[in-house]
């Protein structure tokens, strides 16, 4: 019997040790790429050696292009470009799904990262 509980509870442990690290890269991954979004709606992507976006269109592609620099794959319809009024920063935002697999049993984790969150 003891060897039962050791094996389910080193089976537990791994499980756990398995999710915590597709979450945690998962959340990383996205604090990242809101980081990249700050840059963008800021200007000092095209400071940083980027181009600056002449229009929402090349915004826009240059937002699906920095998520998939980190992995994140996104259609024009995820990002939302807005410019509110009277402010010089353009707010962007995109919102997707990372699924996490773990043996029996799979969820996705939602994540909506926004370029007024400064986080890095």
């Amino acid at each position: 019997m003891g060897k039962i509980k050791l094996i389910v509870g080193v089976a537990v442990v791994a499980v756990a040790i398995m999710a915590g690290g597709q979450v945690g890269l998962a959340e990383w991954t996205n604090l990242r790429f809101q980081d990249e979004l700050h840059d963008l709606s800021t200007g000092l992507g095209s400071r940083a050696g980027m181009m600056a976006a002449k229009n929402d269109e090349e915004l826009r592609t240059l937002v699906i292009r920095k998520a998939d620099e980190h992995g994140i794959t996104l259609e024009p319809q995820q990002v939302t470009i807005e410019h509110p009024p009277g402010a010089e920063l353009v707010y962007l935002a995109a919102e997707y799904d990372v699924t996490v697999t773990l043996p029996w049993y799979t969820f996705a984790l939602h994540f909506k990262p926004e370029s007024t969150k400064k986080v890095l």
